[in-house]
């Protein structure tokens, strides 16, 4: 059984993937609002700054069970609670259906679904159970993507995990409303971190010389938006986290950055080949003015 919970002197947190960009910046977000914050990802040597601003750093693999219980565990023993787990690790490999090995696919479904997912799991038990107090409702946060509600060529892994997280939350939400636990999607925009230039040296890798290089191509193009004036810095993202976790009454959803609010505007009104005219058109653009 986890020990009895200290004085609450700060609410507690376990963010994933925070060596860099989105990750590295809800971490900061939360130090500067006085929580106790555990930030982990694999890359521990990278989030050295973060733990001289008082994070305490865990290395953790969120395709890794043994990892992720581990993480866990030290949680519960240091700190007999957990207020927040913001489940933000993830990543995408583009590349035309037929092209991308399924040992990748299911890969990319490990990291941005089953991680999450597992460990959803393994911090339950501890929000279902702890001693109420200043922080009456537990949060879990899903960083996913406007990508879990649009769709684009050549990012079928992507995109299907995205959605698969959406789904997840939205049944995870009603699970866990009759145990005061919110559950919270992030959507982001085009922001500026390495996803983009990893997504598209992963899509070029993969077919840029195939039957499908000149969508790729073009795609390519349109991911390199994300490095461009339209993107948002980091922050934004995790000023909506900081919401997404204080405020009374949180959104189910919170889309922040470039494009997002056009894109899921435009999602909702136009039919499905009317979407996909006008991604063909961005794609066709951006592939032109580079």
């Amino acid at each position: 059984m986890p020990p009895a919970a200290r004085p609450l002197a700060s609410p507690v947190a376990l963010v994933t993937g925070a060596s860099s960009g989105i990750g590295d910046a809800i971490t900061q977000r939360l130090l500067e609002g006085r929580w106790t914050v555990y930030a982990a990802a694999r890359r521990v040597a990278r989030m050295r700054a973060l733990e001289h601003a008082g994070a305490r750093l865990l290395a953790l693999d969120v395709s890794d069970d043994d990892s992720m219980c581990a993480a866990v565990s030290r949680i519960t023993a240091e700190e007999g609670r957990l207020d927040a787990l913001v489940n933000n690790a993830g990543y995408g490999a583009y590349g035309a259906l037929e092209d991308v090995p399924m040992e990748e696919g299911r890969r990319q479904f490990d990291v941005n679904v089953f991680g999450p997912a597992r460990l959803t799991q393994l911090v339950l038990p501890t929000m279902r159970t702890q001693a109420r107090g200043r922080w009456a409702r537990a949060r879990i946060v899903n960083v996913s993507s406007i990508g879990g509600k649009i769709h684009e060529p050549m990012g079928c892994w992507y995109h299907a995990t995205k959605f698969a997280l959406e789904g997840l939350s939205d049944c995870l939400r009603m699970e866990l409303a009759p145990f005061d636990i919110d559950v919270v999607v992030i959507e982001p925009g085009a922001i500026k971190t390495e996803w983009a230039g990893l997504a598209r040296d992963a899509l070029l890798s993969t077919s840029g010389a195939t039957a499908y290089a000149a969508q790729a191509r073009a795609t390519a193009g349109l991911l390199a938006g994300a490095d461009d004036r339209s993107a948002a810095p980091p922050a934004l993202v995790a000023d909506a986290v900081w919401r997404a976790l204080t405020d009374k009454r949180p959104k189910t959803r919170y889309a922040v950055g470039g494009g997002a609010a056009l894109l899921l505007f435009l999602r909702r009104v136009l039919s499905d080949r009317s979407f996909d005219r006008v991604m063909r058109a961005a794609t066709s653009r951006m592939a032109g003015a580079r």
